[in-house]
Parts: C-alpha cells; sequence; structure tokens
C-alpha cells in the first residue's frame, strides 16, 4: 500500500482554494482518492474584474499571501505534486499577467490561466463519469463567480459543452444582460430537447452548501421543488439576516441567491426534476489529471 498526496489551487472569481488530497494505491485495485485538507480564501476577485476590468493592488497583495501561505501548507503536508489554475476572473483583468507574474516571482508558483473549455475538460477528469449511468442523459452545471459552464452527457458519453459568462459575481454586480440569460435558454432548450428524462449535475460551492443544509444522503438527487422552495426561503430574508439567522458566510450569504437562480432557470429550460450534488469541481479535477500525468510518466507543467 502507499499513499501520495497532491494539491490543486483554484483562483475563482469569488474564492481562492486549495485541495490537497491523498491518493491511495493498492496492488491490484483503482486508486483512491480523498480529500486531505481544504483551504478557502473569500477574496472576490470578480468585483475587481468584473466592475473595474482590473485586479486591485489590495487583492493582488491578498492573492500572493495566499499563495504563499498555500505554499507552506504543501510543504507541510509533503505534498508530491501540484497545480494553479485561474477562471474567469484572472482571465479577463487587464493585468492578469501581471499579477500571475508577481506570483511567480514572490512564491515561485506558476499560475496557468484556463479558459472555459479548458476547465470542462478538467472536470471531466474527475470521477464524474463513475457517477454517470450509461443509459441516462445529464446536463453537468458548474457554476462560478464569473462564468457557468454546460456539459450534456447521454449514452456514458458527452455530446456537448459550453461556457457562458454567467456567473454569481457578474450577477450579483448586475453584468449579466437580457441578451445572455436568453442565449443560455436557447443554448439548452436546443440540446436537450430531444432526451427525455434528464436529470441535473450541480457543481460548485452554493450548491454543494444548499446539499449540505438539506440533510440528504450522499448520492440522494434534490428536487426542483425543494430547491425553488429553498431559493424562495432564502429570498424571505436580507443579506445581514441569511448571515446572522441562516449562518451562512458573509462571502456566501450573497451570491447562494444568484447561484440557485442558474440552477433552477437551468432545470427549468432543460425540463429535469432532480439535481445530484457529486461534490466534485476543477480542484478534484486537477487533482485527477496530475495523478494521471505521473502515471503516464509526463512533466508536470
Amino acid at each position: 500500500m502507499r499513499i501520495r498526496k497532491f494539491a490543486a489551487i483554484d483562483v475563482g472569481s469569488n474564492g481562492v482554494r486549495l485541495l490537497i488530497a491523498n491518493v491511495l494505491e493498492v496492488e491490484g485495485m483503482e486508486p483512491k482518492f480523498s480529500k486531505s485538507s481544504l483551504v478557502r480564501v473569500p477574496i472576490r476577485l470578480g468585483t475587481d474584474v468584473f466592475v473595474n476590468g482590473q485586479i486591485s493592488e489590495v487583492n493582488a497583495q491578498r492573492l500572493v499571501d495566499s499563495i504563499q501561505a498555500f505554499k507552506l501548507l504543501m510543504q507541510v503536508h509533503k505534498v508530491e505534486e501540484y497545480k494553479a489554475c485561474a477562471t474567469s476572473a484572472m482571465r479577463e483583468a487587464k493585468n492578469g499577467s501581471e499579477v500571475s507574474s508577481l506570483i511567480k516571482k514572490k512564491t515561485g508558483v506558476t499560475i496557468n490561466i484556463i479558459d472555459g473549455s479548458d476547465e470542462a475538460a478538467i472536470i471531466a477528469a474527475t470521477d464524474l463519469h463513475a457517477l454517470i449511468e450509461n443509459d441516462k442523459t445529464y446536463l453537468y452545471v458548474d457554476v462560478g463567480g464569473g462564468s457557468t459552464e454546460f456539459t450534456v452527457y447521454s449514452q456514458g458519453e458527452t455530446v456537448v459543452s459550453k461556457s457562458f459568462k454567467v456567473g454569481t459575481v457578474r450577477l450579483l454586480n448586475e453584468m449579466v444582460s437580457r441578451d445572455t440569460w436568453v442565449e443560455v435558454e436557447q443554448w439548452i432548450k436546443e440540446n436537450t430537447h430531444q432526451y427525455e428524462n434528464i436529470s441535473l449535475i450541480g457543481s460548485g460551492g452554493n450548491i454543494n452548501k444548499i446539499f449540505k443544509i438539506s440533510g440528504r444522503k450522499l448520492g440522494t438527487p434534490l428536487s426542483y421543488k425543494y430547491l425553488n422552495e429553498y431559493y424562495q426561503y432564502l429570498t424571505s430574508f436580507t443579506y445581514e439576516e441569511r448571515i446572522s439567522i441562516l449562518e451562512l458566510n458573509q462571502d456566501r450569504a450573497d451570491v447562494i441567491i444568484h447561484a440557485s437562480r442558474i440552477y433552477l432557470n437551468a432545470m427549468k429550460w432543460s425540463k429535469a426534476s432532480r439535481i445530484y450534488v457529486p461534490k466534485i469541481g476543477l480542484s478534484d479535477g486537477i487533482v485527477k489529471s496530475l495523478y494521471n500525468s505521473t502515471l503516464q510518466g509526463q512533466t508536470i507543467g
């Protein structure tokens, strides 16, 4: 038996995460992945970028400090390999490359700025396929702060995938036009209308939080009715009340409303009545792809 450690840094639009994972190798068995540590820092880069076009000096320094702290944590955990990826906010920031270079200079960590299709491909490297039944159809919806990735799976295969600039931080700052919503609606309807009994698979911190609050057993789906009722429940409270009464973190209490809207709309437009929440995302995909690369003898970038 051998236990190996890998890590992923996800520089998102609503927060920055470090996932450290154990990979258990036993001869004659498939490797088993488990979370060893998960740290999240609420640096809302999306507010800087989507409103002002660039990352502020204050948040650039917070990001450098966070990455430095993550590097120390990885050293303590004796991580074998790691990779850092950044999504919408860093990608769209005028000074994204400049901030990335600063991080490299100060911490030695290379930030890989990826696009929506890269993000979807990395997520596909997770154990998502192990959750998909070959005789069923799913619409996978990964909601982030800056964008949402949609992927249709049918007969165990990827049919089509697309990324839209509809994210929780954009919605919070009223930066998603009616035309963009119409485009998303049309894409979902065009790519799901031919399927019957389609289900959603949801990923992202907000749907994970909603699922945890539901108290349901992992693998049990949430119904459209439940999600809609919870959305109505959330909107009956003010932002301050969602923090003080519902005990949501301050950087979750505002965006969770907008994430719920995205999932509900996706369910309505695809005519899905349930959503599965497997608790996977970009960080999990990075770890899985890193591990697979070491097995193939590839050099990690």
